[in-house]
């Protein structure tokens, strides 16, 4: 699975879902999607946007959980 650390990164700057998209310029659905983990896809000019705006690494805004479980 992979997380999406938008909504913290959001917290630790104490931004809005509106601010993000304003000052990006992606639609604020987009944000939301990823602001609850909810997103199916995410176009990877939206992915760069995100990570210039928070000036992070794509690692730093995503990361990739195994959530297999062994039996």
């Amino acid at each position: 699975m992979i997380k999406c650390h938008l909504s913290r990164l959001m917290g630790e700057r104490k931004l809005k879902i509106s601010d993000v998209a304003r000052d990006t310029g992606l639609h604020r659905n987009t944000v939301t999607l990823l602001y609850q983990e909810t997103a199916t896809r995410v176009d990877l000019d939206a992915i760069n946007s995100l990570c210039k705006f928070f000036a992070v690494d794509v690692g730093q805004l995503f990361e990739f959980v195994d959530d297999s479980t062994e039996s």
